[in-house]
Order: structure tokens, then sequence, then C-alpha cells
């Protein structure tokens, strides 16, 4: 894996005529895991996609990428739906990274991140015999199969329930230690949980706010994640 490098945005994007957001000037540091929030529409996901390079219906006036070069060939994304392929295993899905490049998939590896996301057992049953938070955990161990130093996550535990949703966002946060992180979420306890760094976005601004002390993942209870949480939903609530 090659160092993680931070990342930038900076300008205005749009669709067609529709206006996504402007004015914004994001950095997402290197090694660490940014979050951003904001309501539905302010362009969130628009950011990821644009990083990813799956962005060419977007018109971006600005400029955006790595501090040190090129993003090709170092992202994974997660997006929003799990996108898994139906007629593909669960182990198929998680390997496809592989396959669509023609490289052998490696079976043990394949299995180890499957037994830490709690599937393993699941690996040989395609798609359609899981339940909504089972696939997306298929999505976010293909995303930790592909090993990249830049990974972009839409709201990457929105289907599992809350216990699930607890171990998987420390797993992940251990997996993805030292990778450079930006998490797209509505979840403001999520944020204050996982977050070095935290961005509240609206379509014309990005807001700083300071994440509570601790290491990443912090305790769901420790009174700073509880101070900020409610902080964040206090500026949702006024954003909506």
């Amino acid at each position: 894996m090659s160092l993680a490098p931070s990342l930038f945005l900076r300008g205005d994007a749009k669709i067609g005529d529709a206006l996504i957001f402007e004015g914004i000037d994001l950095t997402v540091t290197a090694g660490q895991w940014t979050c951003l929030l904001g309501s539905s529409g302010v362009g969130k996901s628009t950011v990821l996609k644009l990083f990813a390079g799956l962005a060419d219906h977007v018109e971006m006036t600005g400029a955006f990428g790595a501090e040190d070069g090129p993003l090709e060939g170092r992202v994974a994304l997660m997006a929003q739906s799990d996108l898994l392929l139906p007629w593909l295993t669960v182990a198929e899905n998680v390997s496809l990274g592989a396959k669509l490049r023609g490289e052998a998939p490696d079976q043990a590896k394949i299995m180890d991140v499957l037994d830490r996301v709690g599937l393993a057992d699941r690996s040989g049953e395609k798609p359609a015999a899981l339940s909504g938070g089972q696939r997306q955990r298929v999505a976010l161990a293909r995303t930790l199969m592909e090993d990249r130093p830049v990974v972009l996550l839409d709201e990457p535990f929105s289907a599992l329930d809350a216990k699930t949703r607890a171990r998987m966002q420390e797993l992940t946060a251990e997996v993805l230690e030292g990778r450079t992180v930006l998490l797209v979420t509505h979840d403001p306890g999520e944020a204050a949980r996982l977050g070095h760094a935290i961005k509240v976005m609206t379509e014309s601004s990005l807001r700083d706010v300071a994440p509570p002390t601790g290491d990443v993942p912090r305790a769901v209870d420790h009174p700073d994640v509880l101070k900020i949480q409610a902080s964040l939903l206090a500026q949702l609530r006024e954003d909506a």
C-alpha cells in the first residue's frame, strides 16, 4: 500500500443547471478519518464521487485531488447502495475487484475479511439470501479487501442494527488505521466516535467542529462523545 495522501476540494459543482454546492474549501488530512455531515442534497455524496473519479455528470469549477499527485488506483469507494452482483456468491462479490483486474483472488484473505464482518458462514450464498444489513457488511468487506490508501465511505453502517453498527465501526477503524478516510454520515454519534476531523456541510459553507478527545474509535458513552453528538444534532437541525 502506498502512503496515504491528504485530499483537497475547492470550488463549485453543478449538475446541468442545478447548483450542488459552491465556495466549498475542503481538506482531508492524510492518515486520518474526516467525517462529513449535512442535510440531504447539499452535495456530500457528490464530493465522494469526484474523488472516486465517478462524477462525469458533474460540472466542477475549481480543483480537487490528492496533494501528492493523481488519485487513480489509490481509492476505494463504498457507495450508499451495496451494489452486489446477484449472480455472484458473497465471497465472489468480496473479491470482485481482483477479478476485474485479472488477479487471482486471495481466498485466505477473503475468508479472513468475511470472518471479521461476521459472514464467513455465508460465503457461498447469493445476495438474495441476505438481509439488508448483511448485504451492507458484504459491501464493507469488499471495500476493506481493496486495501487502498484512500477510502471513501458513504453511509457505510446505515442499514445495521445498533449493536452491529458499533462493532463494524470499531472493526473498520482498526482495519483502516493510517488510511485517509472520508466518511459521509447523517449520524452525529457516528461522527463523534470516528472523526479526527468533523465538518458540517451546507450548499455554501463548510463548518469545522472540534472532535471529542481520545483515540478513534471512541466509546459511545464517553462524555465528550455525547457532548459533540448533541452539538452536531443541534447544528443539523438549524441547517434543515
